[in-house]
């Protein structure tokens, strides 16, 4: 999942992307909206974690921009000390997905994220099963034909990226910003290399190449997709 925080505290924002990164997560984190509002117009977003006292601007107003705009459908988690009703009820109907009051754990924070994700992909299920493969996102377990499976936290990034977007092709570029952060160097063939890794440990046909596309899931082996 790649998550934006927009938080101006320095030691929370830097707290929470840290948290989330350990969880396996790619996260960019800035300290005011324009830079957020920027960073949404140039990449695709899981979700995100939204502060509304922010500089140069209230965050209620980026929410309602974005809202508006080309980022109309990404969930966006308010994260604030406020914690009066009108406000929640504010956030809510500014187009605002969950609304959480300050202080909160990373781990209760990356549980509500969850919740987000399987509500836009449309999975009501704690656990994603295609066929005779098995994940859960909370544990990052993976299980193929009932056996465990061990993967690294960027293939396991790659695998919940297919899993979610099981039925659509997703390109290079696509995959790219769910693994990793901006401004980490990249080999031209890193992703070819995860991939490549999933197939030796799930089976070859778990990752479809597109030619010219992408990649995306392959058909359901085993079992019965969802």
């Amino acid at each position: 999942m790649r998550v934006l925080i927009v938080e101006d505290d320095p030691l929370l924002g830097e707290a929470l992307a840290a948290g989330l990164r350990q969880l396996g997560h790619a996260v960019d984190w800035f300290r005011d909206g324009a830079r957020a509002d920027a960073a949404l117009a140039g990449a695709e977003y899981d979700a995100v974690v939204l502060d509304l006292g922010l500089p140069g601007g209230d965050g209620m107003q980026w929410l309602a921009r974005w809202r508006g705009g080309a980022a109309h459908d990404v969930p966006v988690l308010i994260l604030t000390a406020r914690d009066g009703v009108q406000d929640r009820i504010t956030g809510l109907d500014t187009g605002a997905d969950d609304y959480l009051v300050k202080p909160i754990t990373v781990d209760e924070l990356a549980a509500r994220l969850r919740a987000l994700l399987r509500r836009r992909s449309g999975r009501a299920q704690v656990v994603w099963q295609h066929g005779a493969l098995s994940y859960d996102p909370a544990g990052k377990r993976v299980t193929w034909q009932g056996q465990p499976v061990d993967l690294t936290a960027r293939e396991l990034a790659l695998l919940e990226a297919l899993m979610a977007n099981a039925g659509r092709i997703l390109s290079k570029a696509q995959l790219q910003e769910k693994l990793y952060d901006w401004g980490e160097a990249l080999e031209s063939n890193t992703l070819e290399v995860h991939v490549h890794h999933l197939r030796r440990k799930l089976g070859r046909d778990v990752v479809r190449t597109v030619r010219g596309v992408g990649y995306a899931l392959g058909a359901a082996q085993g079992g019965e997709a969802p």
